[in-house]
């Protein structure tokens, strides 16, 4: 979205009928001129030699902690797609990826939240060998079980051959699968010092991206409603449940071909939300 500046009409009629007019001719005593009738040159004052000073600074500042490295290893490193880094007042660790040590506030359970809904929403959940170091991470440890129990069932050889991955969860040569969530907002049902209740509406993009995928990439739209609990100094999932929406009215937006996705993904990393 753009935001537009309206201006005022009628300023070309003001100069024009300023320039119709005859101008008044003021007669100076001889050896003054219009020079010294102005008065004093106006010098610009401390203060504002000072701001423009700090703002020389602050652009000088920005130069120097945004210019390069010096050296093509440099460059390649900076190009390399990453996932955003967690930032706050307490900011968490996010070592294998998920993000983990939130604050036990309500900020802090809306920040998990939001990011457990990207890792339970993810492709590599769908990894038998990625699939225990999350549920491990997402939930609390009584509840660890029964979860990969569930997911498992869930995930079967079955499934991931539908969606034309092998049993590891791979995805065929010139092929790439993309399951990416995006949060848009949480929403804080009911808050204790243990217990939290929250929703995360998110949308995200999602199937295989390929020469002849039956799967192609689309967008989806959905929230995820999680119950957290307090348990070894963190916030963790006790359980969670998805439901389809709300989702907006497709934009005007021409749809892209498998390898602009497919490039897409592997040139932009995730991001990761921790407030």
């Amino acid at each position: 979205m753009s935001i537009g500046d309206g201006y005022g009409e009628g300023r070309e009629h003001r100069d024009t009928a300023e320039a119709g007019r005859t101008g008044t001719r003021i007669r100076l005593p001889e050896g003054e001129s219009a020079a010294s009738a102005r008065g004093p040159a106006v010098r610009p004052g401390r203060s504002l030699l000072a701001v423009v000073g700090v703002v020389v600074l602050l652009i000088a500042a920005i130069a120097f902690a945004t210019r390069g490295g010096g050296g093509a290893e440099d460059d390649a490193e900076s190009r390399e797609a990453r996932p955003t880094a967690p930032t706050g007042v307490a900011p968490v660790e996010a070592g294998d990826g998920i993000p983990s040590g939130f604050p036990r506030t309500e900020q802090g359970a809306q920040s998990a939240a939001a990011n457990y809904a990207v890792a339970l929403v993810s492709a590599d959940i769908i990894r038998p060998g990625e699939r225990p170091r999350i549920i491990e991470t997402v939930f609390v440890p009584e509840q660890a079980d029964a979860m990969r129990q569930k997911l498992d069932d869930a995930y079967t050889t079955d499934f991931l051959e539908k969606v034309g991955l092998d049993a590891d969860g791979d995805a065929p040569e010139g092929y790439t699968y993309v399951s990416r969530t995006v949060p848009v907002g949480t929403r804080l049902v009911s808050f204790a010092p243990d217990t939290a209740e929250l929703a995360v509406w998110c949308t995200g993009v999602y199937g295989m991206a390929g020469p002849e995928s039956r799967t192609p990439v689309r967008t989806d739209w959905f929230t995820m409603h999680l119950t957290l609990r307090w348990a070894d100094g963190d916030w963790k999932v006790q359980s969670f449940a998805q439901e389809s929406g709300p989702a907006p009215v497709n934009g005007d937006v021409r749809a892209s071909g498998a390898e602009e996705i497919a490039e897409a993904v592997e040139g932009f990393g995730g991001f990761t939300y921790a407030r």
